[in-house]
């Protein structure tokens, strides 16, 4: 049997990974506590996409109410499936900066001591498993904001002639700049995964997310940029922008195209690799940008102010380079543009959100 063991199962990667590996006859073990719901409340709960994947997949989808720190509880689930675990895909984490700060503590130990569990316990049950870690572009810091940038009319934008224009590769240092706390616990983890593939020779890889977006994202406020944005101009919520005149500049990549770059990792697993993953210039957008498409899609205006702070450690402006992955994985390809996206988060989410 192959198994499949996602966490953060009911999230917006974690789900997409559970159909994707589904539909393509794997058993998925999923281990998701709903945490979300108690980093940012009520709305951003993942019952519903919980209780979607249960009733969807049946008995080829095990769903695990466990928190990833609690050791024996991942060593139980770890120890019922043995070596039949193929796959480890962990998305499972606090991903907000701002959350971060208000609870250090709580922040660390589910994304760096709840990374550990998972890696020794892929190494005591399944060390021939690849374990995928969502990492974060966070993870270099504000460095990126000492790139030289140009402010257009409605993005911030990087000369054409500079080493980076194409997008941001792995050879930014994550040294010497300001993380945020979120970013340096996810830094923390990401050290992790690489050195339990170069030190104990585990198939692990860490990818960098920019901005990870879809239709199945339970968006709010402090996370979920898209998903948040057509939510408010949907619903007539206010929205906020945080700092940098609303031309800060992300790379969004459908949670498809993210999964599919994990399975073809999977196909052909390499060691404590590294990889920046994004939208690239194939699919960004500026808050600006993003509001001009949603009022477009949505047909109607969305209600916002500016406050001038931004938030901590936050980058004005990030695209990835995905050339490394490409060239490691040339069958991968991005096939969800920004319109794309936007237009399928409307149309799935229209009976929820209205």
């Amino acid at each position: 049997m192959n198994i499949v063991l996602v966490t953060g199962s009911a999230g917006l990667i974690g789900s997409e990974s559970v159909r994707f590996f589904c539909d393509r006859g794997f058993m998925v073990a999923g281990v998701d506590n709903n945490m979300r719901r108690s980093f940012f409340g009520e709305d951003a709960s993942t019952e519903w996409c919980r209780d979607r994947l249960i009733g969807e997949y049946g008995d080829r989808y095990a769903h695990h109410d466990v928190d990833i720190r609690e050791e024996r509880e991942i060593a139980g689930i770890f120890n019922m499936y043995g070596k039949d675990i193929r796959l480890v895909i962990h998305t499972a984490a606090q991903p907000s900066h701002d959350w971060a700060a208000r609870d250090p503590y709580t922040d660390f130990t589910v994304n760096a001591n709840g990374t550990h569990v998972l890696l020794e316990n892929t190494r005591k049950y399944c060390p021939e498993a690849a374990f995928i870690f969502c990492s974060t572009n966070k993870v270099y810091g504000d460095n990126p904001n000492h790139l030289p940038l140009a402010e257009q009319e409605l993005r911030w934008e990087i000369d054409e002639a500079h080493p980076f224009s194409s997008g941001i590769d792995e050879t930014m240092s994550i040294d010497y700049c300001k993380h945020s706390l979120f970013g340096a616990s996810k830094a923390a983890a990401d050290i992790l995964v690489q050195e339990y593939g170069r030190y104990f020779g585990l198939k692990t890889a860490s990818f960098r997310g920019g901005c990870l977006t879809g239709p199945g994202h339970s968006g709010t406020e402090l996370h979920g940029f898209l998903s948040y944005l057509m939510k408010c101009t949907m619903t007539g919520t206010p929205y906020r922008i945080y700092g940098y005149k609303g031309k800060q500049v992300r790379d969004n990549i459908h949670s498809y195209d993210l999964v599919n770059a994990f399975h073809e990792f999977y196909l052909v697993p390499r060691s404590g690799e590294v990889y920046n993953i994004g939208g690239s210039r194939f699919s960004n957008c500026s808050v600006l940008e993003a509001i001009r498409l949603c009022e477009e899609i949505a047909g109607k205006k969305l209600s916002w102010r500016y406050e001038e702070s931004n938030r901590i450690g936050d980058h004005v402006w990030w695209i990835s380079d995905v050339s490394k992955f490409k060239a490691h994985y040339p069958q991968w390809a991005l096939t969800h543009g920004i319109r794309d996206i936007l237009y399928e988060i409307f149309t799935r989410n229209s009976t929820r959100w209205i």
